[in-house]
């Protein structure tokens, strides 16, 4: 599986890199405008991401605009329901509102931080990522 983890916090870019590190080949972005940038090079590869893991609170370009960046881009090459990334939103934001418009969004999975392994990983077999 190839995975992208868009974090700009060192620490829990570190934490995801080594825990995710064993289901699939992990990159890194550091801000928003990263994680676009890298999503589109994947692409262009014709090597896409099946998972993204998407910190709402980056800098350039905060995570719910960069996961409607992503799926109206898929949109726009229409990369139909079945075929687009996965995207995990992980934060230490808490509100409803948030939640919901991640959602809305298209996000596949909402995570709260501190990310809790036994239940990420039922969240990567729910969405058919693992065995």
């Amino acid at each position: 599986m190839k995975i992208l983890i868009a974090e700009d916090d060192r620490i829990s870019r570190t934490f995801m890199e080594k825990f995710l590190s064993a289901y699939g080949e992990c990159d890194v972005a550091v801000n928003g405008l990263e994680a676009v940038d890298a999503y589109l090079a994947a692409l262009k590869k014709a090597d896409p991401y099946q998972l993204i893991c998407l910190d709402i609170m980056m800098p350039k370009l905060d995570g719910l605009k960069v996961l409607k960046t992503i799926r109206e881009i898929e949109k726009q090459q229409n990369i139909g329901d079945k075929s687009r990334v996965k995207i995990i939103m992980t934060t230490a934001i808490n509100d409803s509102y948030t939640v919901l418009s991640a959602y809305d969004s298209g996000c596949e999975a909402y995570a709260w931080k501190p990310i809790e392994r036994e239940k990420f990983i039922l969240v990567l077999k729910k969405l058919g990522l693992i065995d």
